[in-house]
Parts: structure tokens; sequence; C-alpha cells
């Protein structure tokens, strides 16, 4: 996926101050096209690589994550 996606990128609320592994992700562009772009947060504004994530990969991920 092209790192230049042209939206704003949300930070995962467990990210602290300091940043650390964690992800952000662009919901209005999940919103426009159905899929969900994530990326690493540590990687700042210029981004690094960006994976695009259909929505049912991403649900089980979140299911995953909350077990």
């Amino acid at each position: 996926m092209n790192n230049r996606i042209p939206t704003e990128w949300i930070k995962s609320s467990h990210s602290g101050p300091e940043g650390g592994n964690c992800l952000e992700w662009a919901p209005t562009y999940a919103e426009a096209t159905g899929i969900i772009p994530i990326r690493d947060s540590k990687h700042g504004p210029r981004g690094g690589p960006t994976l695009a994530i259909a929505p049912a990969a991403w649900a089980a991920f979140v299911t995953g994550l909350k077990a």
C-alpha cells in the first residue's frame, strides 16, 4: 500500500507520550474504502510501511487482543 495515504492517522490509545510499540490506523480512509490501513507509530509523521487489512481480519485481530 502507498505510504502517502491522504488521510489522518490515529495513534492507539495505549501509546504513551514516548511512543513505543504501538499502531496507528486511518479510520477516514477505512470508511471510504473498506480497507483498514495500519502502520507502526514509531515511524512518525513520515510513516513507514503500511499494511492494508480486510475488515474481517481487523475484527479478528481486535477480538484476539481483548481475549
